[in-house]
């Protein structure tokens, strides 16, 4: 579906045009094909912030699904990536992601982990005092999501890549398609789908097009499967 400027409504999913068709000649395949590639902990501090779930709920696939389904895209896969916490410092939130990755495996989504890095932070109290905690950081994760939109670009095997992300360190990567699509001179849109409240200083990646999620859109599209403990309810 090609967008030209302003604010067009699907539903209850909000598409603001950044980056339009990137190439102007080329029309755009009917229907063009998506990838979707999802970045798991930036999705789920998105829905955290706009929403106040306290945990990955998401359903990728039902998401995925969806967005195209509004838009006019055929879906042809679903990719989620996301760090992959130790077994002996978290072992509540790696047996969260063990039985969450297999259950998207089932539900033939491409998932790809790294480990988190764990290390220790000396923390300034009012007191005077310091205090140690234990922190981990995902290292990687926006690298490989990266290289995998350019990989499949060059491949032609998208003419629509749908980002669940707002990680302004893929701007880049909405630059580098541009130049893939003037070289293979075809018709390619980049998008960064993302959870949305109210505030308007909610942005989506930039040069690309942004797709708000309102919060009975994502309601639809949550997964009924908890893989939390019934005895352990908290945040990852």
């Amino acid at each position: 579906m090609k967008v030209s400027g302003g604010v067009i409504f699907l539903c209850s999913i909000h598409v603001e045009t950044q980056m339009n068709q990137l190439q102007p000649n080329p029309q755009p395949p009917v229907p063009p094909k998506a990838i979707s590639f999802f970045d798991g902990q930036n999705l789920f501090r998105s829905a955290k912030r706009a929403f106040n779930y306290i945990y990955p709920n998401y359903d990728p696939k039902k998401l995925a699904e969806y967005v195209c389904t509004n838009q006019g895209w055929q879906l042809a896969e679903t990719r989620f990536y996301t760090g992959f916490p130790n077994p002996s410092e978290d072992p509540f939130w790696n047996h969260f992601w063990r039985a969450k990755f297999a259950q998207m495996k089932r539900d033939g989504v491409y998932v790809f982990s790294r480990d988190l890095r764990y290390q220790d932070e000396q923390v300034n109290l009012p007191t005077g005092q310091t205090h140690t905690i234990r922190t981990r950081r995902e290292k990687g994760i926006d690298v490989r999501i990266a290289l995998d939109v350019i990989r499949l670009a060059h491949r032609r095997a998208y003419d629509v890549a749908l980002i669940f992300s707002q990680d302004q360190d893929l701007t880049e990567v909405a630059e580098e398609i541009r130049v893939i699509a003037q070289e293979q001179n075809r018709w390619i849109k980049i998008a960064s789908a993302f959870p949305f409240a109210a505030s308007p200083k909610i942005r989506g990646i930039a040069k690309t097009d942004w797709i708000r999620i309102d919060k009975a859109t994502y309601d639809l599209c949550i997964d009924p499967r908890d893989y939390r403990s019934p005895k352990q309810k908290t945040s990852p």
